[in-house]
């Protein structure tokens, strides 16, 4: 590692702390002399070669057609995702709430199959209902609505505060542009020079993956992080795309305050 500036960029085959590298061995077929073989290799017999030679390319089948509505504990199809996001994020909710970037309308995290009830395990008649979660950065809160797919009504809504899910992709590349524009940000944008000789510009420059951060955990660090886990806060682990790592797990990004601190 080599310290510079506010990060360190992590040189040539170097990874962050919870990245794992994999080395994966290539073995040749038959003898990589080429006086034994086998499998049609050069001195394979003529009964194999014969085999290699009638061997099929393999053959790429389009998947199959999706329908509108799946059955049972089928994944949700695209139709019903579509159907249950519209049906859950309009209306007045898309009015009073508002996005990562401060935008009307919810931050929408995930939608997935929603879980059965127990007395509805097993019956062939079972809902088919989701779940489409959202985060509210107008007043912090973590919105759960499910949506009924038979009638395509939405038959709950569970809102809580202080619940801090893993991060959406916008979330994520936000902070990165928050970090960026921040003065905390300039050993990263310092270290993207020394890196790569050219200036750091856009998140999308780098590959980032975000992780929570809640007051308290790890190193201790100012009171301006203090509200983090009732606002949504991330650290980021970040790289050159394609290259070197630069280390920013420092910074925590607030970003219902739209602030940048460091750790101790």
């Amino acid at each position: 590692m080599m310290h510079r500036h506010l990060g360190k960029v992590v040189a040539g085959a170097a990874v962050a702390a919870t990245a794992t590298a994999v080395l994966i061995g290539v073995t040749l077929p038959g003898s990589a002399s080429g006086k034994e073989g086998s499998g049609g290799g050069p001195q394979g017999s003529a009964a194999e070669q014969g085999q290699a030679a009638r061997q099929l390319p393999g053959v790429v089948e389009d998947a199959p057609e999706q329908g509108r509505t799946g059955t049972g504990r089928d994944p949700l199809t695209d139709d019903e995702m579509k159907r249950a996001q519209t049906l859950t994020g309009g209306g007045g909710f898309r009015l009073s709430s508002e996005d990562v970037k401060g935008a009307k309308g919810p931050e929408r995290l995930s939608t997935d199959l929603a879980e059965l009830g127990p007395d509805e395990v097993g019956a062939a008649d079972a809902p088919r209902r989701a779940d489409v979660t959202y985060y509210d950065y107008k007043d912090d809160t973590y919105v759960t609505k499910t949506v009924d797919l038979g009638s395509s009504k939405v038959t709950s809504t569970d809102t809580q505060h202080g619940v801090q899910p893993p991060p959406n992709r916008d979330e994520v590349m936000e902070a990165a542009r928050l970090l960026m524009d921040d003065k905390l940000g300039e050993g990263l944008k310092k270290d993207f020079k020394d890196a790569t000789g050219k200036a750091l510009t856009r998140p999308d420059q780098l590959t980032v993956t975000g992780f929570v951060y809640r007051a308290g955990e790890g190193n201790p660090g100012p009171a301006s992080v203090g509200d983090c886990g009732a606002h949504r806060c991330v650290r980021l682990f970040t790289r050159v795309v394609n290259g070197p790592w630069i280390d920013t797990r420092q910074m925590v990004i607030d970003l219902s305050a739209r602030k940048v601190a460091k750790l101790s």
